[in-house]
């Protein structure tokens, strides 16, 4: 039994999606799982044992060249790919016309996806031969994804313990251990102070009284900020000087190297955003900060996981843009964010 997985994007959707991986594993013997993905995020998956082959979308490239000879040919050699895999089944857990065209470019018997009133993009029922009727226990993006990859095996995901993991590699782990070598002895926090929308970051204010007052409660601890972009290593090394001793700006690290030093930090605070829920799918505790997003949709699960949502009645209005930005970010606290972190660690204690 050979199926396909189409969830091509994003970074933090796709760590969503990996439990999906076990429960196929679980629920039937000898089956080979394939994944879709974009190329920027086949990081996060390459090397997991799960997975017995990627297919790999480079549609940013293509977007950019797209009548170029090159392209078509990279278009072709990606749609043989699937077809020379012949899979028995598609699940379609990304919802939107592109995954609906790679549905379509498998010509598998079987194509299962949402139902119309929970995709991205509605055009995608066209391509689904099955459409799967989200209830409303499944307010959790993980468990819509279950919920689809569940039909075909009629085993409820909710009676099994599902894991996930990102794959690393041993020079992957080194370069996490080489970090921490140079630290002292006492706790690891990773703030990650980038995101994406707007209306997802938290104040510089808050950052800086949040590790203003994290080292005055841990004196040995240390503050590692992370960074993808110039712009966010700008605004971390203004945050980590203001803060002071104990906090540090880490140098850019690839996803898998990241993976690594998300494995071995204490705890992880940021927003909704990929580095945040990298840490969740490799064990570590988070605490998590919601405003626009939905922490009951999307946040992180377990007793070693506090999601925050900011306290305000239009909180989780998906708006990429808001005039209340300011009003809303000044709702979360650093009092209520410490108040999270020692919730976990006092927990860690008594474990």
């Amino acid at each position: 039994m050979r199926v396909l997985i189409v969830k091509s994007s994003a970074l933090g959707d796709i760590i969503h999606a990996l439990p999906v991986l076990d429960y196929l594993k679980q629920v039937s013997s000898g089956i080979e799982i394939d994944w879709v993905v974009e190329e920027h995020c086949k990081d996060v998956l390459e090397g997991n044992p799960l997975i017995a082959q990627l297919q790999v979308l480079r549609t940013r490239a293509w977007r950019k060249r797209p009548f170029a000879p090159a392209t078509w040919r990279e278009m072709a050699a990606f749609k043989r790919g699937l077809l020379a895999r012949q899979y028995r089944i598609v699940f379609d857990i990304q919802g939107n016309c592109k995954s609906g065209v790679v549905d379509w470019l498998t010509q598998a018997p079987a194509v299962l996806g949402f139902s119309e009133e929970v995709l991205q993009e509605r055009v995608n029922a066209w391509f689904t031969s099955r459409k799967v009727p989200i209830k409303a226990s499944d307010y959790h993006i993980t468990d819509q994804y279950l919920r689809v990859v569940s039909v075909p095996y009629g085993r409820d995901f909710r009676t099994m313990q599902l894991h996930a993991d990102i794959a690393t590699t041993t020079e992957d782990d080194q370069a996490a251990e080489l970090l921490l070598a140079t630290l002292g002895d006492g706790l690891v926090f990773l703030f990650q102070y980038g995101t994406t929308w707007q209306t997802k970051f938290w104040s510089e204010e808050g950052w800086i009284a949040l590790g203003q007052s994290v080292r005055r409660r841990y004196p040995e601890a240390t503050i590692l900020f992370s960074w993808g972009t110039e712009a966010e290593r700008s605004v971390v090394t203004r945050l980590s000087g203001a803060i002071g001793s104990g906090a540090r700006v880490i140098d850019r690290f690839s996803l898998k190297e990241l993976a690594a030093l998300l494995k071995k930090v204490d705890l992880v605070v940021g927003g909704d955003t990929g580095p945040v829920h990298l840490a969740a799918a490799v064990g570590t505790p988070t605490v998590s900060l919601y405003r626009a997003s939905d922490g009951k949709r999307s946040g992180p699960r377990g007793n070693q996981h506090v999601v925050i949502q900011a306290p305000m009645e239009c909180t989780a209005c998906f708006r990429t843009r808001c005039d209340k930005d300011g009003t809303c970010r000044a709702s979360i606290t650093a009092e209520r964010v410490l108040a999270g972190i020692e919730e976990i660690l006092r927990k860690d204690v008594e474990q």
